[in-house]
C-alpha cells in the first residue's frame, strides 16, 4: 500500500480500504445455470481493481477450495481468465464460507491498517453474504458492491435484491461500481 503524505485531504486517510474479489473461479463461470449478468459483473470487478490499484489501495483476491469442482489447483479453482492479480495483490485460499474465518486474511488487514473493505465476488446469497456479515461483525466497514456480485440461481435477480435488503437492514453499506472511492 502506497503512504499517504501529509498533502493527502484528511477525509481521505479516514478509513483504509481494500477490495476483497471474492471466489470469481473458473468453474462457477461454467454452471448449467450461468452466472447472471456475468458480463457486467466481470467488467465492473475490472474497474474497481484498477482503481483500487491506482489509488495504492490493497487487493484481495480470495479462492475458495472444496471437494467438487473447486478442488485446490484444479483448472476449475483457479481465478477468471479476465482477472490478472499484480504480484503486489493478495491471494487468500478458503474452505470456508466467509474469507476471514480460518485464514490469514483478518492479520493481512491488521497489518495494513485496513478498516474498510470493499467486496465483490461469488456468490451473493453464500460467501459474498458471509465474508459481509463476519466483516462487519469483526469491526470493519463493509461497503458491498451493488453491482459487483452476482450468482447462479435461476432466481438471481431477486436473490441479489433480497440480500440488498438484508445485509443493508444490518450494516452493511451498498455503493454502485462507479460510486467507489478508494
Amino acid at each position: 500500500m502506497k503512504k499517504r503524505t501529509n498533502a493527502q485531504p484528511a477525509a481521505e486517510n479516514r478509513h483504509a480500504a481494500a477490495l476483497l474479489v471474492i471466489d470469481v473461479q473458473r468453474a462457477l463461470f461454467e454452471k448449467s445455470t450461468p452466472i447472471y449478468q456475468a458480463d457486467e459483473l466481470l467488467k465492473n470487478i475490472s474497474s474497481l481493481v484498477d482503481r483500487a490499484h491506482r489509488a495504492g489501495a490493497a487487493v484481495f483476491y480470495v479462492q475458495h477450495s472444496d471437494q467438487t469442482g473447486l478442488r485446490a489447483g484444479s483448472e476449475g479453482w483457479q481465478l477468471h481468465p479476465q482477472l490478472h492479480p499484480l504480484d503486489s495483490d493478495h491471494i487468500i485460499h478458503k474452505c470456508h464460507a466467509s474469507a476471514l474465518q480460518g485464514t490469514d486474511l483478518r492479520q493481512e488487514l491488521e497489518s495494513q491498517r485496513i478498516t474498510s473493505l470493499v467486496v465483490t465476488g461469488l456468490v451473493t446469497h453464500g460467501c459474498v453474504r458471509a465474508t459481509c456479515l463476519d466483516a462487519h461483525k469483526r469491526g470493519y466497514q463493509v461497503i458491498l458492491v451493488e453491482d459487483g456480485h452476482s450468482n447462479f440461481n435461476k432466481r438471481a435477480a431477486e436473490l441479489i435484491q433480497e440480500w440488498h435488503h438484508k445485509l443493508s437492514e444490518r450494516g452493511i453499506e451498498l455503493k454502485a461500481a462507479r460510486e467507489i472511492v478508494f
